[in-house]
């Protein structure tokens, strides 16, 4: 039996999708987390090829030895849309553990803290929301820095051939080549929107791209322009942008779910998408479009008054609170708002200085490894966070270090603060794309301005530094005290 049938059939043992919690995967068995345990089929769960045994439980183990058991689980998981953790047995765990390397034992603390973390937290309908967001615009980052950087590269030609400094053909030839590179994602990212939104809400995903490539009023003569059947005026190709379309592709999901079961399977594939996009393109066009311009713009104005209003006092408070906002998983809702800035003024304002979050995490882990020189555990997980910290990537040192000391994460939290102070000072300070932090994202500062970054940086490195150094590091742990896993999230 092939792992596909075999998930689909044990899906249905296990009650339907809708009964499985959570799916979890170790060396040699997955484990199930179930709603209702009354409607699991075990004796037909052990009649399965391929199935070795099955252990009943809080978690219910199928056993299919290494390998299988991996293929298997996130099949599971895929079908039944359900959330897939990882995890080790205990006798493998602490095997594993004496034989890991210094990397090795970073990474499994950040993810076993992290998970606990979460673990802890209420999913509330705005956290589901949030992590909707986030598999919307995840896949999306790497395009996000690629065309980014390319298109940074081709702004500094640019304005190198403007001052005189290169010249020839050759050059002006080159900045086209770039900036066509960089439209492949920028002229056309509400389809890329769409797509991934439509996969996410549970729409067609062809569909869904059409509809993010409505908002583009491509059919639509400009001599001769629609008007909008409810404000008069003539309809504006892009207007509520990346917000309007995530509104769009929502509701093709709702209005294609329920004709599929109203309209008969022979005339399914007909009638389906065709009154889909005729019920969305019309509300998209004449209602979702204008709503949602006026949303998009009164976010980006409130956003853009508040960092030149508030100067170094909003620096402050958003660069230290927005490590708290990550931990809750709020900091999703600021993607599709950064995508909004960069697509009308060409840059987001408001990265940069929540990106000096990270710096501050990267001045606590300086002092940590300064002032617990002699706790081996400790400067090992400094050691091995630091590196990714300076480049933007600071998970490791959040779930493995400074949020398992405690006060550390708070003195952290502020160093950010002060950073963010630093940039909001200088203002004007944008990011062309959004996804990397750190020194990472000094090649994608708007418009030449990343001295100011790199001063916010530094500023963060500093503030991180001292406020950890004296306030943030029990005694405990400079005397040689280990990081308990028992007491990883008390502040002591």
């Amino acid at each position: 039996m092939d792992n596909n049938n075999l998930a689909k059939l044990l899906i249905d043992d296990f009650g339907g999708g809708s009964n499985i919690k959570e799916v979890i995967n170790c060396m040699t068995r997955v484990r199930v987390k179930v709603r209702d345990d009354s409607k699991v089929n075990y004796e037909n769960i052990k009649t399965h090829e391929g199935v070795m045994g099955v252990v009943e439980g809080d978690q219910i183990q199928v056993v299919l030895g290494p390998g299988k058991s991996e293929k298997v689980a996130k099949l599971m998981a895929n079908l039944s849309n359900t959330k897939l953790s990882e995890e080790l047995e205990e006798s493998e765990n602490k095997s594993y553990q004496s034989h890991e390397t210094d990397r090795e034992n970073l990474a499994r603390r950040t993810k076993e803290n992290k998970q606990a973390y979460k673990a802890n937290q209420k999913q509330s309908g705005f956290k589901k929301f949030t992590a909707a967001i986030a598999s919307i615009f995840v896949p999306l980052i790497p395009a996000f820095v690629g065309a980014g950087l390319i298109g940074g590269i081709a702004s500094v030609l640019s304005n190198m051939l403007t001052a005189g400094s290169i010249s020839g053909d050759n050059v002006t030839t080159l900045i086209q080549v770039l900036n066509i590179m960089k439209s492949g994602l920028y002229t056309y990212l509400n389809i890329f929107i769409g797509i991934n939104a439509a996969k996410v809400f549970g729409a067609n995903e062809g569909l869904g791209g059409v509809v993010g490539g409505m908002v583009y009023l491509a059919g639509m003569n400009p001599d001769m322009p629609i008007n909008n059947i409810f404000l008069g005026t003539p309809l504006a190709a892009g207007q509520g942008g990346v917000i309007g379309v995530l509104l769009s592709v929502y509701l093709l999901a709702k209005i294609e779910n329920a004709l599929h079961k109203a309209i008969p399977d022979s005339l399914d594939i007909i009638l389906v998408p065709m009154l889909s996009l005729l019920a969305v393109g019309l509300l998209t066009m004449f209602i979702i479009m204008p709503f949602a311009g006026l949303v998009s713009n009164a976010l980006i104005g409130f956003i853009n008054t508040v960092i030149n209003m508030g100067g170094a006092v909003s620096g402050f408070i958003l660069g230290a609170l927005f490590l708290p906002m990550v931990m809750l998983g709020l900091h999703q809702i600021l993607t599709p708002i950064h995508v909004a800035m960069i697509e009308q003024q060409g840059a987001t304002y408001l990265l940069p200085i929540l990106a000096m979050a990270g710096a501050g995490q990267v001045g606590a882990a300086l002092a940590v490894l300064m002032k617990c020189r002699k706790n081996k555990q400790i400067t090992t997980i400094a050691k091995g966070g630091l590196p990714v910290g300076f480049l933007g990537i600071g998970e490791p040192l959040i779930y493995a270090l400074t949020l398992p000391m405690g006060k550390a994460f708070i003195t952290a939290c502020l160093g950010g603060g002060i950073g963010g102070a630093v940039v909001g000072l200088f203002g004007s300070i944008g990011a062309t794309a959004i996804g990397p932090s750190g020194i990472a994202l000094i090649p994608l500062i708007y418009e030449g301005r990343w001295l100011g970054y790199v001063a916010g940086l530094i500023a963060g490195y500093i503030g991180g530094f001292v406020l950890t150094y004296f306030f943030g590091i029990d005694e405990k742990y400079v005397n040689g005290a280990e990081l308990d896993n028992s007491n990883r999230f008390e502040f002591k």
